[in-house]
């Protein structure tokens, strides 16, 4: 079964790089066909996960990602139409804090459910590989939220995007590109600021953001309890999950985020199993409160966070806020495997110095750290002419209104000493031009995260080769052409 299933999928990969040179003459359509980051094979031990899990190479994926936890899960449907989990990567930087994004240049990373389809995808991307979340989604433009080229990418370095290793990425691209090559128009990325649970709700129960999170926590508690792609729509400013006709309607609900809802029902086995989940999860998040559960702390000024397990590669490396550990459990951490390469401009978040509130305290408004501002690269059009294919389009352009975030003041940095040891690595923040291009061209092919050895962190790069920043900067090829021999 494994055998004739990685025999397939060297077939395929074969016959799409032949197919492609034999289209003509166009340098573009060589030199993608020759994108050796972007056709790299899923690896063969993950191949095989799928054959134990009764999955198919090319079947539709779904992806959820929760901050605090910094990490990133790939779900896969089986031959029984459920889907389930193939595998976790631990995040190697998310900047900004929990909760949504807000607006252009705030940082933050967004949270809420979007939709992946193949123009989407960037095998040329200045990050190694990536694709754009899509935000801002219909809900997010209804409330007047804005941003553009929100990425999952490589590199390890995020200025509002999710970054993970570049043989991470090269994994998570190939899996995506597999899936569209077996039909799925679209796949869904779900992102969390943790995990649903009730436990995580009860730390977080005075967080401004509390009111949207519970609002998603019903898209997540869908998937949960059914374990398909739950159906999203939007309406009065909100998300609306699994809705369909009623019974005697004669056409299917029409959805508009800023407008009244249609009349509309959820299936009855869904909406009884999601009733009776939040109905446990509501009795044990008030147990916990009324056990004293501590509230979380509100963010302190740091910027993110990151898995522990790159946290601790890194000199003085943080986890943020993400769930960390004290010293001991990253110096323990020190001696085992790093999911990918680390490159040596990581700048890891800061310790969380300030003391933990242990009483609730109801929050009366919004608080946020401090913005800086980060620009972005461009990025559209990308695997495009696919999508038409299967009948998607690009993302919506962004709505260029803006919201007021208010903002807390900035809580006074450690000082840092000006001698440092040479393995100590910190990188000032680079101000890029939104179209300008990364310098230094990263090796074209990395080895897979599966089938990698023990991999320490990279040598510290020179700024003037390592350009900082989340967003992807695109060349004006895209993966167009590389299937239009197929039409």
């Amino acid at each position: 079964m494994i055998h004739r299933t990685l025999v397939r999928a060297l077939l395929a990969s074969a016959a799409l790089a032949v197919s492609v040179l034999l289209a003509g003459c166009n340098s573009d359509q060589i030199s993608l066909a020759n994108n050796a980051k972007a056709n790299q094979p899923v690896p063969p031990k993950l191949v095989a996960a799928m054959a134990e899990k009764d999955m198919d190479l090319q079947s539709p994926i779904l992806i959820r990602l929760f901050k605090q936890e910094a990490e990133l899960e790939v779900w896969k449907r089986t031959r029984s139409g459920d889907f389930a989990l193939l595998k976790t990567y631990p995040i190697c930087r998310w900047s900004g804090d929990l909760g949504p994004k807000i607006r252009e240049g705030d940082r933050q990373a967004p949270e809420g459910f979007y939709s992946i389809n193949p123009s989407q995808m960037n095998p040329q991307s200045a990050y190694y590989l990536s694709f754009n979340t899509g935000y801002p989604n219909a809900f997010d433009r209804s409330l007047g939220r804005t941003g553009s080229e929100l990425m999952v990418h490589g590199d390890c370095s995020s200025r509002g995007c999710y970054a993970m290793t570049d043989e991470q990425i090269a994994e998570i691209y190939a899996l995506g590109r597999e899936s569209f090559f077996g039909g799925q128009k679209a796949f869904q990325f779900q992102a969390y600021p943790f995990r649903m649970t009730a436990a995580n709700m009860a730390k977080h129960r005075n967080n401004p953001n509390m009111p949207f999170w519970k609002m998603i926590k019903v898209g997540n508690d869908h998937f949960e309890v059914t374990k398909r792609e739950p159906k999203v729509d939007f309406c009065e400013k909100k998300y609306v999950f699994d809705a369909t006709r009623p019974p005697n309607a004669t056409r299917d609900p029409v959805f508009d985020a800023s407008a009244k809802c249609p009349a509309y029902v959820i299936p009855d086995e869904i909406a009884s199993a999601v009733r009776e989940k939040e109905q446990r999860d509501d009795t044990e998040m008030a147990r916990l409160i009324a056990k004293g559960t501590p509230v979380a702390r509100m963010n302190t000024g740091i910027d993110g966070g990151m898995n522990k397990i790159f946290a601790s590669k890194i000199p003085e490396g943080a986890t943020g806020l993400s769930d960390g550990g004290d010293s001991q459990s990253l110096q323990s951490l020190a001696l085992s495997r790093a999911p990918g390469t680390i490159p040596g401009t990581v700048n890891p978040p800061k310790p969380n110095l300030a003391p933990e509130q242990s009483e609730p305290v109801v929050a009366t408004t919004s608080a946020t750290s401090s913005t800086r501002v980060a620009t972005a690269g461009a990025s559209e059009g990308v695997f495009s002419s696919f999508a038409r294919k299967v009948g998607n389009g690009a993302t919506a352009d962004a709505s260029q209104a803006t919201a007021a975030r208010p903002s807390a003041p900035a809580q006074p940095k450690p000082k840092v000493a000006d001698a440092k040891p040479q393995s100590v690595v910190r990188v000032a923040p680079k101000h890029e031009a939104k179209h300008e291009t990364k310098q230094a061209a990263k090796p074209a092919l990395k080895p897979s995260v599966t089938d990698t050895a023990a991999a320490a962190p990279a040598p510290a790069a020179s700024a003037s080769t390592q350009l900082a920043g989340s967003a992807p900067v695109v060349q004006s090829s895209s993966f167009d052409n590389r299937f239009s021999a197929m039409k």
